[in-house]
């Protein structure tokens, strides 16, 4: 096993550990721990919330859960030598639930997917499901089960949903900008269009306490995407993958988190993935001057790991860029995809789930999204396909008509 460079103690919450992590982006945030090109080692990661949400059989921590807070992130690890214009080579040696551990928090043998409600995050069809609902999987010789969402099964993709380096200054400056004229667009909505900087609840690792307030009202929400990689949520980036992330400072300054257990492409409910804590064994290298060499400005590029499970056999359900209402949109993929997993989650309901079970299984299991056509005026096709062998009973269609499973007690549902 690696040497744990970031170790957490499951006993202590975030802000107690020996190290401290942080949760917003910014390229002051100093590096917590040095590594050598070349040298592999593990981080022990928290799940999202920091043990906010809880085994049980209720909603609650779901509807309440504190985004303000999110992601807690392990690192920043700088890597000696790396300056801008480098690419970071990550490989992906190892990644599992927290080891030899049960108990109370997500990675001591469980996880949890949730449906946020809609002025609390939402998620990909907050219309259709404005409600907080929650599944707890336990997990068993790599395999997820789920008193919430009986009669599934499958072996987890496990992953990091965020994994980046540090922003420059100027990139920072560009994402606020960017996304502040975005929300300007329609100030009020919920949930909102984008999440400006919140000096509430900001980790800043190491940051001086003379210079905190200023780089808090200036440090990047970690929920989306960006050019440094970020929350992407690609399911892929499994063991033995290898990921090229661009540098923008000296030392890249490398963070990990909110890893996953398993996840269908999308992560459609927001909280769509199996979230849990655990650990991650990496080795980093360089390339110098990468970033020119081979054009990568922004956003990694990876060579996906071989380790996940192989499906032959799947269910596939297609959708089209026309609302629900009848209204025809030009090409729309994201309104197709959303149709593709409305018809698929329609489908399982004839079973004996309840919507909200079949969402979010739909979040949680190791579907394929796809899209499928975007060239053909007016409608985009997107397509998710949902392996057949995770489920215990026959789910295509038959002469005989659908099986139908008990559902059990269904998914816990928050009380307003």
């Amino acid at each position: 096993m690696p040497d744990v460079i970031f170790p957490l103690d499951s006993t202590k919450p975030f802000t107690e550990q020996k190290l401290l992590g942080h949760n917003r982006w910014h390229p002051e945030i100093p590096a917590a721990v040095m590594v050598k090109p070349g040298e592999s080692f593990r981080v022990d990661c928290r799940e999202w919330f920091d043990g906010a949400i809880k085994n049980d059989d209720s909603a609650e921590d779901i509807l309440n859960a504190p985004l303000d807070a999110v992601h807690v992130l392990s690192g920043p690890i700088g890597v000696e030598g790396a300056r801008p214009g480098d690419l970071l080579i990550v490989d992906i040696l190892d990644i599992g639930p927290i080891p030899q551990e049960t108990g109370a928090l997500a990675g001591q043998s469980w996880g949890y997917t949730g449906i946020f409600a809609k002025d609390n995050g939402g998620g990909f069809l907050t219309e259709q499901f404005p409600d907080a609902y929650k599944a707890v999987w336990d997990f068993s010789g790599g395999v997820a089960t789920s008193r919430h969402v009986p009669h599934v099964s499958f072996t987890g993709i496990v992953h990091p949903g965020l994994m980046g380096t540090a922003p420059s200054r100027s990139l920072l400056a560009s994402w606020n900008t960017r996304e502040a004229a975005l929300i300007a667009t329609d100030p009020h909505r919920v949930p909102p269009l984008a999440l400006p900087p919140q000096p509430e609840s900001a980790l800043l690792g190491g940051v001086p306490a003379g210079e905190f307030d200023r780089i808090a009202a200036e440090a990047a929400r970690t929920a989306p995407p960006r050019e440094n990689g970020g929350n992407q949520d690609i399911k892929n980036l499994s063991k033995g993958t290898r990921v090229f992330y661009p540098v923008f400072v000296d030392g890249a300054n490398l963070s990990v988190g909110d890893l996953h257990f398993s996840q269908g492409d999308g992560e459609i409910t927001f909280c769509g993935a199996i979230e849990m804590g655990g650990y991650i064994d990496l080795r980093v290298d360089l390339i110098r001057g990468g970033m020119e060499t081979y054009g990568v400005s922004e956003n990694a590029i990876f060579m996906p790991g071989n380790t996940d499970p192989q499906y032959s056999q799947w269910i596939a359900f297609s959708g089209t860029s026309v609302t629900l209402d009848g209204e025809q949109k030009y090409l729309d993929s994201h309104l197709a995809y959303q149709r593709a997993c409305l018809h698929a989650i329609d489908y399982l309901t004839k079973f004996g789930y309840s919507p909200e079970q079949a969402y979010l299984l739909l979040g949680a299991a190791p579907i394929e999204g796809r899209l499928s056509g975007v060239v053909d005026i007016p409608n985009a096709c997107a397509t998710v396909y949902i392996p057949t062998a995770i489920f215990d009973f026959p789910v295509g269609p038959s002469s005989d008509g659908p099986v139908r499973i008990d559902p059990g007690p269904g998914a816990p549902k928050a009380s307003f």
